[in-house]
């Protein structure tokens, strides 16, 4: 079957997918070009005879279509190569391959190989029988250059579509010896071997994966010429020189960390360089963060917690007065007067706020003035509450007398502390229970009245 296995090319036929976009397949995608030149009518005579072929793990060459032949984006084409044939997928045509070469400073001469012809169903079913031994021969491998104790990492084997050779990409930090290992090579698959050392970036990007944005890598779909990217990138845009954080799955420092730079290049014009601490009245000012696009710094004095945010201008202000000689007062205020009005200002502005928003006291009551009325009840209160002397020899035996007597005991008259709890009785009143212990707690106590009357001891003397 020619083409992609999801693309309507099950007719067997070598058209491709006939869709000069994308196919909306991974494989196609992967470091695909959008032809946005293929809708203008362009005429045939002056149209850019050299196309662009994509190869495994987003391989790109350019190849030349002597024959003229009717090419769409997606048809799989047979290539020249040295010693044999490949077979490749269209990705781009026309003027844009021009644009790309240019900027590839890729050069238009003899050096530029042809294509053959459209791959036809054989070739394809002949290049699937040479796909189908890269999975074995790369496990055999490994194990192979692990007998050999090589510095070495091997992460990808692609076979040429004629079966005749095989090109092994591996990964190393420092320069490896693989004289050795290419005869072991050899021998074990009967195979011409070509050994192609490849940076940690393009082994990512050959692997694939999902970054930590949540899409896939961008070495893996449209970045082909990868540049160096250093700290410094890192501390133009205030970030964390956190390794983990900077670094992406091949291990380097990530390459979207240049998309951003000369934004910030361009921010950072206008922000001054404070290469030493700030002097002022009120102590030294050092910096401790600066937002590039507010054109706000903040600073602290001597290593305190409290940071004052000033703008890129006070700044450079209170620079030309310190190569002056002259230390301003803090780093809002030159002069202390205008720092005293501020404040006072602020003053009462917060004692504004206070009035405003304070609850409201509740308002003492004030006790009524007494009336004559009530005067005299009290001292009537008063004169029923003093004690009577009964002067005569003879004791009074009336129920109005017996009250009395009764009420000016000399135990109840005269007690200092009447009307107030002692600390004995408020236990007792706090604990009724707490002074009788043998007593049942479920016994009901008489709260009430007595139900007899106390004895009358005057009437038992009138008896008498």
């Amino acid at each position: 079957m020619a083409g992609c296995s999801s693309c309507s090319t099950t007719t067997g036929n070598s058209g491709g997918c006939q869709n000069n976009g994308t196919c909306g397949t991974s494989d196609c995608n992967k470091m695909n070009s959008f032809d946005w030149l293929s809708h203008m009518g362009i005429p045939t005579v002056d149209k850019f005879d050299i196309v662009e072929v994509k190869f495994k793990g987003g391989r790109k060459e350019y190849y030349r279509n002597v024959d003229h032949l009717h090419l769409t984006t997606g048809d799989p084409v047979v290539v020249d190569v040295p010693n044999g044939h490949h077979i490749g997928y269209i990705s781009l045509q026309g003027e844009l391959v021009r644009l790309q070469m240019q900027k590839r400073k890729i050069r238009n001469d003899d050096n530029i190989l042809r294509i053959y012809r459209i791959a036809t169903q054989k070739d394809i079913e002949k290049w699937d029988d040479a796909k189908n031994r890269e999975i074995p021969t790369l496990y055999r491998s490994k194990q192979i250059i692990d007998e050999l104790n090589l510095q070495m990492k091997l992460s990808d084997v692609e076979f040429q579509a004629d079966n005749s050779k095989a090109t092994f990409y591996y990964s190393a930090d420092d320069r490896v010896d693989f004289r050795e290992l290419i005869k072991l090579l050899a021998s074990e698959f009967k195979i011409r071997v070509e050994m192609r050392q490849i940076s940690l970036r393009q082994e990512a990007g050959r692997l694939g994966g999902i970054g930590v944005c949540g899409r896939e890598l961008c070495c893996s779909t449209w970045i082909h010429d990868f540049k160096s990217v250093s700290t410094s990138a890192a501390r133009y845009q205030n970030l964390s020189l956190n390794p983990s954080k900077l670094s992406g799955q091949c291990g380097r420092l990530k390459c979207c960390l240049n998309y951003e730079l000369d934004t910030y290049m361009q921010a950072l014009e206008d922000v001054p360089t404070v290469d030493r601490p700030l002097q002022t009245e009120t102590g030294t000012a050092k910096l401790q963060k600066t937002d590039i696009f507010r054109k706000l710094m903040w600073f602290s004095y001597n290593n305190d917690n409290n940071w004052h945010s000033i703008t890129c201008e006070r700044v450079k202000e209170i620079q030309e007065l310190n190569e002056k000689g002259i230390t301003p007062f803090d780093l809002m205020n030159n002069k202390e007067q205008e720092f005293d009005n501020e404040a006072i200002k602020s003053t009462l502005e917060l004692e504004r706020l206070d009035k405003k928003f304070s609850t409201k006291k509740k308002k003492k009551k004030r006790k009524k003035p007494r009336t004559d009325a009530d005067q005299s009840a009290s001292s009537g209160s008063n004169r029923q509450n003093q004690p009577k002397t009964d002067s005569s020899p003879n004791r009074d035996n009336t129920k109005e007398g017996q009250e009395n007597r009764r009420n000016n005991k000399p135990g109840r008259r005269n007690q200092p502390n009447r009307g107030k709890a002692t600390p004995k009785t408020q236990a007792k009143q706090d604990n009724p229970n707490s002074g009788n212990t043998n007593e049942n707690p479920s016994r009901p106590k008489n709260r009430g009245r007595r139900k007899f009357p106390p004895r009358n001891k005057g009437d038992q003397n009138k008896d008498q």
